[in-house]
């Protein structure tokens, strides 16, 4: 199927070199398919993410690279086979817009795991050849598969950072039985995914506590995210104190941390689980082996998976902590980003700023 879209210019923000510098760029976007989904972007969350790719920290990176994979918006155009979403439809999409669609884990619901490899929302190569161009972006065309319903209820703007750190902490939460109330969680790092974690903790009956350096988060862990417990990490009687005491610890901290030290926090069977990405990860392997204790690492998540945790942060109405701004100031927000001048989370506030 061919469509009227085809030909209309994209508008968005792209970086197009290792500067990482954005600025107004226009492209074509594919035209929209008999299975696929063509939404205006309302709003778009800012991952460190888009920091790694747009200054190629990775050495991959393809310029011209329009970043952005927290995107929300409205359908203002389906193909003729899609079943499951209607022009006007209140709609996400993630850190990933296709995958085979045949191996194991995407016939699990796990695409993101593809044994192909999933196609990134950008800088990835699309079915057609071409490179995808994230949500910095006027508009985007998705295959139904990689679409999410946003709850009519929850707001577009706070729906965003759902869509990656959302479902980054709600994954390995669920995965690892972390959602039985009363049990204990520790989360390592209070950002974007950290206050994340705080809230899903609270919403699943854990009993919380934050670890971190700085004590100036103290006070919003507590009163703000609702976490019932405070500890400076660095502080060596404090985390002493609090030896075998948690079934779960979340590291959310890119840093790195003493690993040994958190897995003598951890009580038997306990599960530490990496969605950060420490420099490395190093420990006294009995620390793990006589307390049958595990180290497991996780990405965002699969479809399933991400729909459902949609559905639950609009039921149990919790929400991210976000600062909305407008496109133009995406250059100061990514500086701002890398010295975690943000709480918790920038949201570009697209449909009413890029023009």
């Amino acid at each position: 199927m061919t469509s009227a879209s085809a030909n209309e210019n994209c508008l968005g923000w792209a970086a197009r070199d290792p500067s990482g510098v954005l600025s107004p760029y226009e492209f074509n976007r594919r035209a929209v398919s008999s299975d696929d989904v063509l939404l205006d972007i309302a709003f778009c969350g800012m991952c460190f993410a888009d920091v790694i790719w747009t200054r190629n920290i990775l050495g991959t990176s393809k310029y011209p690279l329009a970043p952005g994979h927290e995107i929300t918006g409205i359908v203002r155009e389906v193909g003729t086979d899609v079943k499951h979403f209607k022009v006007g439809d209140h709609v996400g999409v993630g850190t990933y817009v296709n995958s085979c669609r045949e191996c194991e884990y995407c016939c699990d619901a796990l695409e993101v795991h593809c044994s192909e490899g999933a196609i990134n929302t950008f800088d990835g190569i699309d079915v057609d050849g071409t490179v995808t161009k994230g949500g910095y972006s006027s508009y985007i065309v998705v295959n139904e598969r990689y679409c999410f319903r946003i709850p009519e209820n929850y707001p577009l703007a706070s729906a965003a950072p759902l869509l990656c750190a959302g479902i980054t902490v709600y994954t390995p939460m669920i995965r690892h039985n972390m959602n039985q109330p009363g049990k204990s969680l520790g989360v390592v790092g209070l950002g974007g995914l950290g206050h994340l974690a705080v809230k899903f903790g609270k919403a699943f009956g854990l009993k919380v506590t934050v670890f971190s350096t700085s004590i100036s988060k103290r006070e919003e862990a507590l009163n703000l995210l609702g976490a019932d417990k405070f500890v400076i990490s660095s502080d060596e009687q404090q985390m002493m104190a609090l030896s075998k005491s948690f079934d779960f610890i979340i590291n959310t901290a890119s840093g790195d941390i003493p690993f040994d030290t958190y897995l003598s926090l951890l009580k038997t069977a306990g599960v530490l689980v990496l969605v950060g990405f420490p420099s490395e990860v190093k420990f006294i392997p009995g620390n793990l082996i006589l307390g049958m204790k595990s180290i497991v690492g996780s990405v965002t998540g699969g479809t399933k998976q991400t729909q459902e945790m949609l559905d639950f942060c609009a039921s149990h109405k919790i929400y991210p902590e976000i600062e909305i701004v407008p496109i133009q100031y995406v250059n100061e927000a990514l500086e701002r980003l890398i010295k975690k001048d943000v709480k918790y989370r920038f949201v570009i506030d697209v449909a009413n700023s890029l023009k």
